[in-house]
């Protein structure tokens, strides 16, 4: 397969693989599996996310928790 970009486009890619340390290729694989391949890998996205994200402060856990629990339960 080969697939055209603009130059802009292309600059862009490079500026990100270079600071990834991977290669443009690379890049547009991960971006069409992220886009494509479905609730798997979004899910897998979604955590990878929310585990890269900074602490919240929490006042009180177990209040916090009962208002979760409550939402779910449909509440």
């Amino acid at each position: 397969m080969q697939i055209l970009l603009d130059g802009r486009r292309y600059d862009l890619l490079e500026r990100e693989a270079a600071r990834r340390e991977t290669s443009v290729a690379a890049l547009i694989r991960a971006a069409i599996d992220r886009t494509y391949a479905g609730d798997d890998a979004n899910r897998r996205e979604a955590g990878r996310r929310l585990l890269a994200a900074p602490p919240m402060p929490v006042e009180d856990w177990e209040q916090m928790k009962a208002q979760m629990l409550d939402e779910m339960s449909g509440g």
